[in-house]
C-alpha cells in the first residue's frame, strides 16, 4: 500500500470524529473517540495510549488509520484523561492493580468488536503496549495483528531485576502515603518539566499539541504515577516475562522500539521480540525518543509506511 500523508489541525477534534462515553462492568465512566470509515471498512483499528496519556496526541495519526480505510477507535484508560481520578489528586496517576485494566479491556473488546466489522486489529503505545501484551497472554483479546510502539515491557532500573525495583517500591509505599507521587513534573524520575521534551519526542511543534490541549481542557492534565502505581508496574513486567508468557502469543506482533528511550527499557522490548513468536522488531536510535508516533516526520513518515505495510500483510480485509 502506498504511504500517503495526512496533515490535520492537531489541535481540534477532527470532522467527523464522535466523542462519548462507555462503562466498565463497576460502572465506571471511560471516554472514547471513533472515526468511522463507512461501509466499505477495511476493517476495525483500536489504539490504546500510555501512561497519564490523552487520545488528543494522537488525532493525527488516528486519522492516518482512518483514511487508509479503518475504522478507528482510541479510548481511555481508567483514571486518566477525561476518564476520572483514582485518587484525589488529579495529578497523580495510579490504579490498584494492572489487572483492574486488564478487566476494562477484555469488557470493551468483545463490545467494540460487536460494534465494529473485522478484521480487529491494535495499537498500543507505550503502558498500552503493555497492557495490550497482558491483554493478548491472557487471551482476553483476540486482534488478527498487533502493533506496539515503544511498549513498557521493562521498566529502567539500571540493571538490577525487575524483582528488586518492586522491593524498592514497596518500601516506599511504606515510608509515606502510597499514592503519593513518585517523582516530580516529568516523566522519568527527577527530571525537570524543561527536559520533559527531550524525553518524549525531537519535534517540539508536536510536543507542544499536549500542552495546547491540556489548555483547552484542563481535566486532562496528568503528572506522575503513585508509588502504588510504579510497584504494580514492576509486578506486571515481572507476569508479562515470566517463562511461556510471551511464547503464548499466538498472533502477528510488530514491536518498535529506540535505544535511545529513556522512560521504558529497550532491551526488554528486543527480548520480547525474541520470544513471541513470528514477531516482527524494527529498532531505532538516537533520531527518535519515547513517542515514536510523534516523532519528526523523517521518523514518524517511516514508521507508518513501516505499521501500514504490516497491516496489510497480516490484516487481510
Amino acid at each position: 500500500m502506498t504511504y500517503q500523508k495526512v496533515t490535520i489541525d492537531r489541535r481540534a477534534i477532527p470532522d467527523g470524529a464522535v466523542e462519548s462515553q462507555w462503562h466498565a462492568p463497576d460502572g465506571w465512566p471511560i471516554r472514547r473517540i471513533d472515526l468511522k470509515a463507512g461501509d466499505d471498512a477495511r476493517g476495525s483499528l483500536l489504539f490504546m495510549p500510555g501512561r497519564g496519556d490523552i487520545y488528543e496526541k494522537y488525532l493525527e495519526t488516528l486519522v492516518h488509520f482512518h483514511a487508509q480505510g479503518w475504522n478507528v477507535t482510541s479510548s481511555d484508560w481508567r483514571g486518566q484523561g477525561g476518564s476520572g481520578r483514582l485518587t484525589p489528586n488529579q495529578y497523580v496517576g495510579h490504579i490498584d492493580d494492572f489487572s483492574t485494566w486488564i478487566g476494562d479491556i477484555a469488557f470493551f473488546w468483545e463490545r467494540w468488536k460487536a460494534e465494529n466489522p473485522g478484521p480487529h486489529v491494535v495499537i498500543g503505545h507505550s503502558m498500552g503496549g503493555h497492557l495490550l501484551v497482558r491483554a493478548l497472554i491472557d487471551k482476553v483479546i483476540d486482534p488478527v495483528a498487533a502493533v506496539l510502539s515503544a511498549p513498557m515491557l521493562g521498566l529502567h532500573n539500571y540493571g538490577l531485576p525487575l524483582s528488586f525495583g518492586q522491593k524498592i517500591a514497596r518500601l516506599m509505599m511504606k515510608l509515606g502515603d502510597p499514592l503519593r507521587p513518585a517523582w516530580k513534573v516529568s516523566e522519568k524520575p527527577a527530571s525537570p518539566l524543561r527536559i520533559r521534551q527531550k524525553l518524549l519526542t525531537h519535534d517540539s511543534d508536536r510536543y507542544e499539541d499536549e500542552l495546547q490541549w491540556w489548555a483547552q481542557r484542563p481535566e486532562l492534565v496528568m503528572g506522575p504515577g503513585s508509588w502504588t502505581w510504579v510497584e504494580r508496574a514492576f509486578a506486571s513486567a515481572q507476569y508479562n516475562s515470566a517463562p511461556g508468557r510471551y511464547e503464548g502469543i499466538d498472533c502477528p506482533v510488530l514491536l518498535i522500539g529506540t535505544t535511545a528511550d529513556q522512560l521504558v527499557r529497550y532491551g526488554a522490548i528486543a527480548e520480547a521480540a525474541e520470544r513471541i513468536p513470528g514477531a516482527e522488531l524494527k529498532t531505532y536510535g538516537k533520531e527518535c525518543a519515547h513517542e515514536i508516533l510523534r516523532e519528526a516526520d523523517p521518523v514518524r513518515d517511516e514508521v507508518l509506511r513501516l505499521i501500514d505495510d504490516f497491516l496489510e500483510r497480516k490484516a487481510h480485509r
